[in-house]
């Protein structure tokens, strides 16, 4: 199973890490963690490099991020209301969720959307609320880069420091991955069936 990751990863190249970590943002194929964690094997394995992998799989954190932004900035909040009604149960958010993080965004204001770069449940859906309440484009930018370049480098670095590791115990290594994979997929699929509309929720 590493093994297969890590080709895949290094086949894709950069180009590939950008487009993984912009879907990661927008609909989660595959976690941030496994993305940017096995490329920081490649660096140790001197496939990749720590500083071009860092800046690309950041601006696909940032591209993923900005198509949130973007329909909040473009849509009023009865357009958001139906988009999440409609679109929400394969997103795996609900309107409730929204509302949590428009909360966040209202009492702490733009710093938010950097702190919550290290959130694994509300780092995607703040950008909705940030472009609703028309945050500046440079400052939203600036914040998503600089949190997610914070996450990633230690993704890659943690990755790469157990590169040894994971070569070592390739079978347990395998185990572990595969068990993280079968729970986000687990948990997708839950999310998926317990998914109610926001009007059925009243």
């Amino acid at each position: 199973m590493n093994s297969l990751i890590i080709n895949a990863i290094a086949k894709g190249g950069y180009i590939g890490i950008f487009l993984l970590m912009a879907l990661e943002n927008i609909f989660p194929p595959m976690p941030s963690e496994i993305i940017m964690g096995y490329g920081g094997v490649l660096v140790a394995r001197e496939q990749m490099a720590f500083v071009p992998l860092l800046l690309i799989g950041t601006l696909g954190t940032v591209a993923g991020n900005y198509f949130w932004y973007w329909l909040g900035r473009r849509w009023k909040e009865p357009d958001l209301r139906r988009f999440i009604g409609k679109h929400g149960r394969w997103l795996t958010f609900e309107w409730s969720e929204f509302e949590q993080a428009r909360q966040l965004f209202r009492r702490n204001g733009d710093w938010i959307v950097f702190f919550l770069r290290f959130s694994p449940f509300l780092r995607t859906i703040i950008s909705l609320p940030a472009g609703l309440a028309k945050m500046k484009l440079w400052r939203f930018l600036l914040f998503t880069f600089l949190g997610s370049l914070i996450w990633n480098g230690a993704l890659i670095w943690g990755g790469s420091a157990l590169s040894g590791v994971i070569s070592q115990y390739e079978t347990y290594a395998s185990w572990a991955v595969g068990a993280f994979i079968a729970l986000g997929i687990a948990w997708y699929v839950y999310r998926v069936i317990k998914w109610k509309p926001s009007d059925e929720k009243a």
